[in-house]
C-alpha cells in the first residue's frame, strides 16, 4: 500500500508519531494542526519502557536521551511526616529488564523531536492553522474540510485529535462523561529556583488522604515537573490552560508536609484542570477512518501510559499498513490489537484512585500497612509489569489470539 495517502487531524504527540511511523513505511502523509503556531505547552511526561522502544525503534533514542531524564528510581513519601519508601530503580534495573531506560521528558521536547523527524523525511508535512470542522467520506475517500481552509481529500484519515476529538463526536457521537469529584494541577520549576534539598534525581510521589503529588525532573535536570491531584468539587473545567494561584494551590493541601509546599511556593505559574473519566471505546474504525491516542482512549493521569499508549498506537498502526495488504485489513487489525490493551491501562488508572486517596493514609500505622501492601514488590509487578515488557515493535499482528499484554 506504498501510493496510498493519508491525513491525521491533529499534531500532537500521537499525530506526529503516527506520522513518522507511517512516513518512515514509504506512505503520503499529511497533517492538519489546529494550533497557528506550535508554541511550548504542557508540563513533563513519564515515557516508561515500552515507550522508548516504540521512539528507539522509529529511529530518534539518540536525540530522545539528550533531551531527556533519566530517574535513578521511585519513592513512596507520606504526605504529613515526609516517611520514604523506595519503590523500584528506574535506571539500570529498568534498561537490564526491559531493554530500554525509564525517562522522563518537558512534552513540548518531545514535541519537537518528533516534528523535527517528521520534517526531515517531507518538509511540508504539516499544516498549521487548520481547525477540522467536518468529514465526507465514501468507499474509497475521505474528504476533510477545515474552517477559513480548502479541504483536503485522502485515501485514510487519522483522528489523533485529543481528548476532545471532533472527529470522535463526528464519527460515534460524544459519549458518557463523568467529573470524577477530582482536581489536577501542574506546574513547571527551574531548578534553580529549587533548595538542594529538593533537588533529587528521582521519581518521587507523594500519597495522602484524598490527593496525591508527584515530582520528578525533566530537561536533563534544568526543570522539576510538579503535579498533583485533590478531591473536590468546586471546579469542572477539562482545561489544561486555566491558570491559577499558588494561594490556592497551597489551600488544597492542609497540613501537607513543608517540602511539598516549598515546592507549590517555587511555582512560576500553577494550572489547574477538572478530571472527567470517559468508558473506553470498544469500536475506533468507521471505513477508512480511525482514532488514535486519546481520541480513542482517554486516561486518567494515574497510571503514566497516556502518551505511551498513543506511541503504541502509532507504532502498531504504521506496522498494520505494512504488513496487510488492504486498508480495510490494517485498520481493523490495528483496532482488534489496541482496544484490549488501552482498555485495560484506561481502567487500571481508574483503579489507581483509589490506591493513591486510601483514608488509611490519615495515620502513620495505616500508611505503614498500605505501603506493604498496596506496594509490595508483588503487587508492583502486577500493576507494571505487562506494561512495561510489551513490546508493539514486535508483538504479532495476524494472531487471531489478540491479549492485552
Amino acid at each position: 500500500m506504498k501510493n496510498l495517502g493519508i491525513g491525521i487531524v491533529g499534531g500532537g504527540i500521537g499525530g506526529l508519531t503516527a506520522a513518522l511511523a507511517l512516513l518512515r513505511r514509504g506512505l503520503d502523509v499529511s497533517v492538519y494542526e489546529q494550533a497557528p503556531e506550535l508554541q511550548e505547552v504542557g508540563a513533563g511526561l513519564q515515557i516508561s519502557p515500552n515507550g522508548v522502544r516504540v521512539l528507539a525503534a522509529l529511529g530518534i533514542e539518540k536525540e530522545l536521551m539528550e533531551i531527556s531524564f533519566e530517574p535513578q528510581g521511585k519513592e513512596i513519601r507520606l504526605w504529613n511526616t515526609g516517611d520514604t519508601w523506595k519503590l523500584f530503580d528506574l535506571g539500570v534495573e529498568s534498561v537490564a529488564r526491559y531493554g530500554f531506560p525509564y525517562i522522563t521528558v518537558h512534552r513540548n521536547d518531545l514535541h519537537q523531536l518528533l516534528l523535527k523527524a517528521v520534517l526531515r523525511i517531507k518538509p511540508d508535512a504539516v499544516h498549521l492553522d487548520h481547525r477540522f470542522v467536518s468529514v465526507e467520506r465514501n468507499d474509497s475517500k475521505v474528504t476533510l474540510a477545515f474552517a477559513g481552509q480548502p479541504p483536503a481529500t485522502f485515501d485514510v484519515v487519522i483522528g489523533a485529535d485529543g481528548v476532545h476529538s471532533k472527529m470522535r463526536e463526528l464519527l460515534f457521537g460524544s459519549g458518557p462523561v463523568q467529573f470524577t469529584g477530582i482536581v489536577a494541577w501542574r506546574g513547571v520549576i527551574p531548578i534553580e529556583l529549587l533548595p538542594p534539598e529538593l533537588v533529587k534525581p528521582v521519581g518521587v510521589n507523594w500519597v495522602g488522604p484524598g490527593g496525591h503529588v508527584i515530582h520528578y525532573p525533566i530537561r536533563g535536570g534544568e526543570l522539576m515537573n510538579f503535579t498533583s491531584v485533590v478531591e473536590r468539587e468546586d471546579w469542572q473545567v477539562e482545561s489544561w490552560s486555566t491558570a491559577g494561584s499558588n494561594a490556592e494551590y497551597h489551600a488544597d493541601y492542609p497540613g501537607w508536609h513543608p517540602q511539598v509546599h516549598a515546592y507549590i511556593e517555587a511555582i512560576p505559574q500553577p494550572f489547574k484542570q477538572a478530571l472527567i473519566a470517559r468508558p473506553p471505546m470498544q469500536e475506533w474504525v468507521a471505513g477508512r477512518i480511525a482514532l488514535l491516542g486519546d481520541a480513542c482512549h482517554p486516561s486518567l493521569p494515574f497510571l503514566a501510559q497516556g502518551a505511551v499508549m498513543a506511541l503504541e498506537d502509532a507504532c502498531i498502526l504504521g506496522r498494520a499498513f505494512e504488513e496487510f495488504d488492504t486498508v480495510e485489513e490494517a485498520l481493523e487489525r490495528y483496532q482488534r490489537m489496541r482496544i484490549p490493551r488501552t482498555t485495560r491501562a484506561v481502567n487500571g488508572a481508574y483503579a489507581n484512585v483509589e490506591r493513591f486517596h486510601n483514608p488509611a493514609l490519615a495515620e502513620p500505622a495505616g500508611a505503614q500497612v498500605y505501603v506493604d501492601t498496596q506496594w509490595a514488590a508483588d503487587k508492583v509487578v502486577e500493576r507494571y509489569e505487562w506494561l512495561f515488557r510489551y513490546d508493539a515493535t514486535s508483538v504479532p499482528l495476524d494472531d487471531d489470539k489478540v491479549v492485552a499484554v
